[in-house]
């Protein structure tokens, strides 16, 4: 009996930690909700507040003002269909809180996006349709997750405040030297001009797609005055200049800027500026005594490699990076390498070092590139003098899972499409990234919902997708 009694309490333990576990996996935390939620039964405009519901769709018709002190969260799932270039304006705090599942659109409905073949004169990515997210130096926190913002970049009608001109078309205009900014696992499809300009604050941009951003002209992160911060695992193709750009103007205020630019995947960028040839780059600048940090990016068919201003051109206004040694900051000296190469013209080639064609440079060959690039133009390069390239044309082919390479259509293939840009396993970028630096961490808040993921540290991997299943997700 003593043992019967033992057995069936044995059994109502089994069962009770059965339902236990049972009821575990079934519950669900509820969706952060900010105030009251805001009602989709008729076209948005003015002061908003409050939360819009998971999987809703909301309309715009005119500017939307979040005020100082207010916040707007917009939950996953949600989708923004945009009127008559109308923006968000943002003096408190907006959070877009998507998730891989269930990521939140914020887009001007009238456009569809195209694949293969792109060009500004043609392409309606490049128009600009909705306007952008302009934040205030009022504003403490923008944080965008899991957010597909298409078509933005209409033109400002007029200045919502001091900062941005009339004419501005960034889909995000951030400005707070005290404020956060965090953009995480989002995209960014189209527009006119910088996809995002930065004047100061803390910033994490990680593991982003950006397609299509820029016409004649703008880069994909543009980072000013005094901001501070991360821009990694990012995919960028088929921008008009830049990828990732640091610079200090307006002035060389304190503090500087200082961006750590790593494990990114630039493709096909460059190609639309029309500026100066030379006094711009395709990949990554850095320039306006501003100082970075660029290691463990791929770089595949752009115009330019690593680029480290040394000019003072007034037309081009671009002046000399800061390549000085310092004590203060997070980012103590500009330094760069473990950097991967793949072109396929000899023009390309023959800017992987970028050279003195615009103005002068100071990007100094790095033996730890592929190629090495100290050792192909030998002990006697002179940082900014021509050479020729035509034996790299085609060599290390990074091995995209389906992206094919060869490819001559680089000037136009400004979209994802149905490429994967994963590595394969046998991939000569495989393993071959530095973890010797350190990310920027000072100034960004690290919370599931008020705050950045967790920022990332190197990977093993150059580029931005890594074998082990971190980095990019898209």
């Amino acid at each position: 009996m003593k043992n019967l009694r033992n057995a069936l309490l044995l059994l109502s333990a089994l069962a009770l930690a059965s339902c236990s576990k049972k009821d575990k996996a079934v519950i669900s935390v509820p969706l952060l909700q900010v105030g009251k939620s805001v009602s989709n039964s008729a076209p948005l405009s003015g002061a908003i507040k409050g939360t819009m519901l998971a999987d809703q769709t909301y309309t715009i018709s005119g500017d939307v003002t979040i005020n100082a002190g207010d916040t707007l969260l917009i939950q996953k799932g949600v989708k923004v269909n945009v009127m008559n270039g109308a923006n968000f304006i943002v003096n408190g705090t907006f959070l877009t809180l998507g998730t891989k599942t269930d990521p939140i659109t914020i887009t001007d409905p009238s456009k569809a996006k195209a694949t293969g073949a792109s060009s500004a004169a043609t392409d309606v990515a490049y128009v600009g349709g909705w306007g952008g997210i302009y934040c205030n130096v009022s504003c403490p926190l923008l944080v965008i997750k899991w957010t597909h913002l298409d078509f933005g970049g209409a033109g400002l009608a007029a200045p919502p405040f001091t900062g941005p001109s009339t004419g501005d078309q960034y889909i995000v205009y951030w400005q707070n030297p005290n404020g956060a900014f965090i953009m995480e696992d989002s995209w960014i499809y189209g527009g006119p001009d910088d996809a995002v300009r930065f004047y100061g604050g803390h910033i994490n941009m990680m593991r982003n797609t950006l397609e299509k951003c820029g016409g004649t002209g703008g880069d994909g992160f543009n980072a000013k005055g005094g901001t501070q911060g991360n821009m990694a695992y990012n995919l960028i193709i088929g921008g008009a200049t830049n990828g990732t750009k640091s610079a200090n103007d307006p002035g060389t205020q304190a503090p500087q800027t200082e961006i750590a630019m790593y494990n990114n995947t630039y493709v096909n960028d460059g190609y639309r500026n029309s500026g100066t040839y030379g006094a711009r780059s395709g990949s990554i600048e850095v320039e306006n005594n501003s100082r970075a940090l660029a290691f463990n990016n791929l770089i595949v068919d752009c115009n330019f490699g690593v680029r480290i201003a040394g000019g003072n051109n007034v037309t081009a206004k671009v002046y000399l990076a800061d390549t000085l040694s310092h004590s203060d900051g997070p980012i103590t000296k500009t330094a760069y390498g473990y950097n991967f190469y793949y072109v396929d013209n000899v023009n390309q080639a023959n800017q992987i070092v970028p050279t003195n064609i615009a103005q002068a440079v100071v990007t100094h060959p790095q033996a730890t590139d592929i190629p090495n690039m100290k050792t192909f133009l030998g002990p006697t390069y002179t940082f900014g003098f021509a050479y020729d390239g035509t034996s790299l044309v085609g060599l290390n082919n990074p091995q995209f899972v389906n992206y094919p390479l060869p490819n001559l259509n680089f000037a136009t293939q400004a979209s994802v499409d149905g490429f994967d840009f994963h590595l394969q396993k046998s991939s000569p970028a495989v393993g071959k990234a530095t973890q010797t630096f350190s990310p920027v961490t000072a100034g960004i808040p690290v919370d599931p919902n008020f705050g950045s993921s967790g920022i990332t540290p190197p990977g093993k991997d150059i580029g931005a997708y890594q074998t082990d299943g971190t980095g990019n997700q898209h």
